[in-house]
């Protein structure tokens, strides 16, 4: 039986020997179509080629594409877990030709794919052609579908549009036929809903243009666009009708099963099966840089997560268990998606986090919605007001809700819920503070237009004059602000630096004749540099001077973090290789952050090696120079840019530190050279000092760094040794032996847990201070059963093969207490296990005890339970499930 990795490989493999290039999979956040949330399908990626926007240096592509159908139009996300074939996450294989290769090898490379590189039952198939697209029927007929088997088809099922106007075409549809014992008809028939006949691949053939009026043309470039489900023809060449038995969805949901402690049939199985979806969904989004969030891609991400979490839950998962999936999930398809193991770490910690966010609201939550729910008569949906207040308060978004009514057979009134959340919007703009966030951007842009934008003096100095050119308040233009007012001003020009490209914007004062105002933070829009105040003595009139003070031992703080990233900038690509690229950052008075890319860790060498050279310049303390050119007159020197920043006529380069001969920057000797609008230190050596704090993983293939300079390094170093210091006196030992005597004492510890353990071991097997257990006679097979204290569940097993060895032929049962948790294991000799398993038996005696499930091999088996009171009631229900 062939794996879907199999499967992938085979059709991969098949087109690369018929000309095709073998093209990576793209993110699943689509980079060349901002209308689409999610990449749903394989031809997002060469949606350009077939307009002719963009050309590549091939016609004929295969992909094995990733795709999520979570959010706006292509929602499956109600459906998944219950039926047979809908999935968040899903991978289709395709075919492509731009212009290539059209019908005529399309189909026969369909038809040979299917019957012979997959073996498929050529007598099972049917096509679906456009009622029009009599090429498409004759070549089906040519290649060996019989014509009763190929239906023709009036409906936009089988017409292809890119949208209302643009590139359009018919396209045929591949099903097979599972046979008459399953209900179902062939497509176009009153019963094609059933799951007889199954579509497992789509053929479009893009041949024309469509324009406004309706009318349409030849396309001069005649395209193919396929695809064809992993998942849903993986279930069909294993033998199986349903997606979730493939082998690769079948060991996400044994892994679900092993996590929660619970079978994976039977009443768990749809809780089970959506976990292996969402985990597919949420790990992929996660590797591809989405993280969850309260809009946008974000905010679908935490609704799957959220949903997988909720049905952990009802498995009886009590804290997080998403995360410890992962591994099996990389496991599985980490060869195919190299990216899924790079981000292994970051997807395995998002998922944690997400999963303790979300377990301290969920029991809470759940118990509001059964409060709820109680109240109402059998049937009723739940108001929407309880269930705005459950997404307001409890972070439960509707489709959550909905989710866990669906299993009691009620709805939501939505239409409730839509108004509930327009009165709280409503609410949140009357209430609005009056930060300046509820002007409507347009009043920036109208101060613009009026006034003219703000020049920037701060490069230069950090105190100046300026003119008070427009008043702010409430999101309204005002002529004056008072003491105790909090606002906006808008100068003619300033030194207050505005937020931007990572560098946090100014605070300090503005002082006007008869009054005072505190600026709290600096931003920019449209040109114009929005002071955000807080008058603190006497009134500030439209029109009237300012002296503008910046807070300049901040700024100075400000000034060093942004300088030591540039350094760091430059000692990462000497430590790491010249693909290191800035990703983003952040420089404060108090840290700063920097992200670049990179796909692993970095090491302790290479980190020591990153803080010693960007101190190596610092000490160099030469002249921080800037100059003004253009953009490309600075890439033309090497300077480097920041990702995704977009520049305009003239830009500002930043050159730090002197490295004789190594052919860099503006004189063939300049260390770190950047395109940047911030503030910098004059010389290197004001940053006094640079120390790494930690390396992180940002996103996928993006790390991070934080780091501390000047004072704050230094008080951290300082704090540093005063820790060391004290527990140095606390372990009664000097500094420089704290690692060997703290390794010691854990060398002590893990001795003396082993000895604890072995003396569980010896007082269990003695009885436990009481009598020694006795097997005894249960319908011919030696019994014996023992309550323990103290004992935990993980000691259990050995106990067993213990009392295996001991009895040489038994069934055991042990039922163990210790630090509030209950354990049920149970063992029987390899002689016996014909008349009883030790699953049946574990699973007897959990019930008794408050637990569910349990499971294992027939001679070794274990459980978890709430109560040990009611061990005799387990005992005999063992006995029982014996036969005696």
């Amino acid at each position: 039986m062939p794996s879907l990795n199999d499967i992938r490989s085979t059709f991969l493999d098949y087109f690369a020997k018929q000309g095709h290039e073998v093209v990576p999979s793209s993110p699943l956040v689509p980079r060349n179509d901002p209308t689409l949330m999610f990449t749903n399908s394989g031809m997002v990626q060469f949606k350009n080629c077939f307009t002719g926007v963009e050309t590549r240096d091939y016609k004929r592509a295969t992909t094995s594409q990733k795709c999520v159908r979570a959010g706006g139009k292509h929602n499956d996300l109600d459906n998944v877990g219950y039926t047979a074939r809908h999935h968040t996450f899903f991978e289709m294989l395709g075919n492509f030709s731009f212009g290539g290769y059209f019908k005529n090898e399309a189909i026969p490379f369909a038809y040979e794919l299917i019957t012979k590189e997959f073996d498929i039952d050529k007598t099972r198939l049917l096509a679906t052609v456009y009622h029009t697209d009599d090429e498409a029927f004759e070549i089906w007929k040519k290649v060996g579908i019989p014509e009763d088997r190929i239906i023709r088809i009036a409906t936009s099922d089988n017409f292809w549009q890119m949208g209302p106007t643009g590139p359009c075409g018919p396209c045929t549809e591949i099903f097979y036929d599972h046979g008459d014992h399953i209900w179902g008809g062939p497509p176009g028939s009153p019963e094609e809903d059933g799951d007889r006949f199954i579509e497992i691949w789509n053929v479009v053939f893009m041949q024309n243009e469509q324009f406004e009026d309706g009318s349409m043309k030849a396309l001069d470039m005649q395209s193919i666009d396929t695809g064809m489900g992993l998942e849903r023809i993986g279930a069909l060449l294993q033998g199986k009708h349903d997606n979730y038995d493939t082998d690769l969805m079948r060991s996400l949901i044994e892994a679900s099963a092993e996590v929660t402690d619970g079978a994976p049939d039977g009443e768990g199985n749809v809780h089970h099966r959506v976990i292996a979806d969402h985990l597919r969904s949420t790990s992929f989004l996660i590797a591809d840089g989405v993280m969850p969030s309260n809009e946008g891609r974000g905010y679908v991400l935490r609704r799957i997560m959220r949903r997988a979490m909720r049905h952990a839950h009802l498995l009886g998962a009590k804290d997080p268990v998403m995360h410890k999936l992962v591994p099996a999930l990389v496991r599985q398809m980490g060869a195919a998606y190299p990216e899924l193991g790079q981000a292994q770490a970051l997807i395995e910690e998002t998922l944690e986090l997400e999963g303790k966010r979300f377990v301290t609201t969920l029991d809470r939550g759940l118990k509001l919605l059964s409060d709820e729910v109680a109240g109402l008569p059998e049937g009723a949906p739940l108001p929407g007001e309880a269930a705005f207040k459950l997404y307001d308060t409890y972070g439960f978004p509707l489709d959550l809700t909905q989710d866990a009514l669906r299993e009691q057979d009620r709805t939501v009134d939505t239409d409730g819920f839509d108004a509930a959340m327009a009165e709280q919007k409503a609410k949140a703009r009357a209430a609005w503070s009056g930060s300046g966030e509820a002007a409507d951007a347009t009043i920036w842009f109208d101060i613009a237009d009026d006034k003219g934008t703000t020049d920037f003096l701060g490069y230069d100095t950090e105190s100046a004059e300026g003119q008070v050119v427009a008043l702010v308040k409430d999101g309204s233009q005002v002529d004056s602000l008072s003491a105790g007012d909090t606002g906006q001003i808008v100068l003619n020009q300033t030194p207050f630096y505005a937020e931007s490209g990572g560098q946090i914007g100014d605070t300090g004062e503005i002082t006007v004749e008869g009054g005072k105002a505190r600026v709290t933070d600096t931003k920019k829009t449209a040109g114009v540099f929005i002071h955000f105040v807080e008058v603190t003595e006497g009134k500030i009139d439209r029109g009237q001077g300012a002296q503008l003070e910046v807070d300049h031992e901040r700024r100075g703080a400000i000034r060093s973090s942004h300088s030591a990233t540039h350094l760091l900038n430059e000692a990462l690509r000497s430590a790491l290789g010249d693909h290191v690229a800035q990703r983003g950052s952040l420089n404060a008075e108090d840290r700063l952050r920097f992200d670049f890319s990179h796909a692993k860790p970095l090491t302790a060498e290479e980190l020591a090696q990153v803080d010693a050279e960007v101190n190596e310049f610092i000490r160099q303390n030469t002249k921080v120079e800037t100059r003004i050119m253009t953009p490309d007159d600075a890439r033309g020197l090497g300077a480097q840019a920041l990702f995704g920043e977009k520049y305009g006529d003239e830009v500002r380069v930043v050159s730090m530190g002197t490295l004789p001969g190594s052919g860099k920057g503006m004189d063939g000797e300049t260390y770190s050279l950047e395109l940047c609008g911030g503030t910098h230190v004059r010389q290197l050596g004001e940053i006094g000092l640079y120390l790494t704090l930690s390396d992180s993983a940002s996103s996928s293939g993006v790390r991070r760094i934080e780091a501390l300079t000047g004072q704050a390094a230094l008080n951290y170093l300082r704090e540093q040794a005063e820790r060391v210091s004290e527990l140095s006196g606390a372990l009664k030992t000097q500094p420089a032996d704290l690692v060997g005597r703290v390794q010691g004492l854990m060398d002590e510890r893990k001795k003396l847990e082993n000895e604890v353990a072995q003396l569980r071991r010896e007082l269990a097997m003695s009885g436990g201070g009481q009598a020694e257990a006795k097997a005894e006679d249960v319908n011919g097979v030696p019994f014996l059963a023992q309550v323990l204290s103290g004992v935990t569940g993980k000691d259990l097993p050995s106990l067993i093969d213990a009392h295996k060895e001991k009895l040489g032929s038994a069934a055991i049962l042990l039922i163990a207490e210790a630090d509030g948790k209950v354990a049920v294991a149970a063992g029987v000799t390899k002689d016996l296990t014909d008349k009883v398993s030790a699953v049946d038996l574990v699973k007897a005696a959990v019930v008794e005890l408050g637990g569910k499930g349990g499971g294992g091999r027939p001679d070794m088996a274990q459980g978890g339970a709430k109560d040990a009171s009611n061990a005799d009631g387990a005992i005999a229900a063992a006995k029982t499930a014996i036969g005696g």
